[in-house]
């Protein structure tokens, strides 16, 4: 399993955060309450969807220690970049937030299966992917994008999961 090493633009999105822990995954019931409003969001780039991750600085992927998950659309670049800088933000709907996944490097992979069974998938890319790859983690949000072939909790599913990196020094 080898990623492909991209570089990814500054984008906005919109949707909601909640904070949990691996032990205490929150996930579904966020995306439940998150889908059926995703078409509030005006200016949406494409139909994707991103989960992101905001990891606290030196995150240890203990069980039991917080971070925020996010439940998310992208927004238009141009549209995107104009609202970053507004202080009215009156095009977001009641009970949504803004993130900013900042500009940088990230370690592409494709996760095929149900979220179930990615805890291999993950231990493989952060104890022997990483170590050995030349880049260390980076400390921006690490992000999903669910699109065409994702297909929620079926074994055929498709996502791709982006990991932030930057150059070893």
């Amino acid at each position: 399993m080898h990623p492909t090493i991209k570089s990814h633009p500054t984008t906005i999105l919109i949707g909601k955060s909640q904070t949990m822990t691996f032990a205490n995954d929150l996930s579904v019931m966020m995306w439940q309450s998150f889908m059926p409003r995703r078409h509030e969001i005006t200016n949406r780039l494409g139909e994707e969807l991103y989960s992101a991750q905001v990891y606290p600085d030196n995150f240890d992927f203990d069980p039991h220690t917080s971070f925020t998950k996010w439940a998310t659309v992208p927004l238009r670049r141009d549209v995107a970049l104009l609202r970053l800088y507004s202080k009215k933000s009156n095009h977001i709907p009641e009970g949504m937030e803004t993130l900013v996944i900042p500009e940088g490097l990230y370690a592409v992979f494709l996760y095929k299966g149900i979220p179930a069974n990615a805890e291999p998938f993950f231990r493989y890319i952060f104890t022997e992917w990483l170590p050995s790859s030349g880049y260390t983690l980076d400390s921006r949000p690490h992000f999903e994008i669910l699109g065409s072939k994702y297909k929620h909790n079926d074994p055929n599913s498709e996502e791709e999961v982006w990991i932030p990196i930057k150059v070893e020094t």
